[in-house]
């Protein structure tokens, strides 16, 4: 029996939901670029984004499928580049900063509190002995093209600064 004529094809982006749908929390982290675009206490308080509390984890962020992710902040200039990781339950995101010689910085564990292909959620705690007192740093599904890719991909200019060196925000160590 042939199929009917009047039916339309699922579009393209219809296919890609399905497949999110299905994937693997690391598979939704790498699935987009993120933009922070909050961040809330732990009473429900919206804290902006310049505030001291919060601000060493503003930027833009590319978690690519391979483990690798670079961070920018939202000026566009390099703040962080590493490796990455999520638990399969999708309940903890581990990162670690390397400098330009691949020497591990630092390395970090949040939980994430949200993640869907439209928002990534993670906590921190400024003093990791009290965690009655948190912010949640809110990420946003962005469209934005990571800095110095020309939309092709990490390092496709084959640096991401202007010296071929990466910076790095060591404040974000917490």
């Amino acid at each position: 029996m042939a199929a009917d004529a009047s039916a339309a094809p699922a579009p393209a982006s219809a296919s890609a939901s399905a497949k999110l749908k299905d994937a693997t929390p690391s598979d939704v982290l790498a699935s987009t670029p993120w933009k922070t675009t909050g961040a809330v206490d732990q009473d429900g308080n919206r804290v902006a984004l310049d505030d001291p509390a919060v601000s060493n984890f503003v930027g833009w962020a590319y978690f690519d499928a391979d483990g690798t992710y670079t961070m920018y902040n939202l000026d566009d200039s390099p703040k962080l580049h590493g490796d990455w990781t999520v638990t399969p339950d999708g309940s903890e995101r581990w990162i670690n900063a390397k400098d330009a010689n691949g020497k591990v910085l630092f390395e970090r564990t949040v939980p994430i509190t949200q993640l869907d292909k439209n928002v990534f959620t993670y906590r921190v705690f400024p003093n990791a002995g009290d965690t009655s007192v948190y912010y949640d740093i809110v990420h946003t599904k962005t469209n934005h093209v990571e800095p110095g890719t020309d939309g092709r991909g990490p390092g496709a200019n084959g640096n991401q600064g202007g010296n071929g060196e990466y910076h790095f925000n060591n404040g974000n160590a917490r």
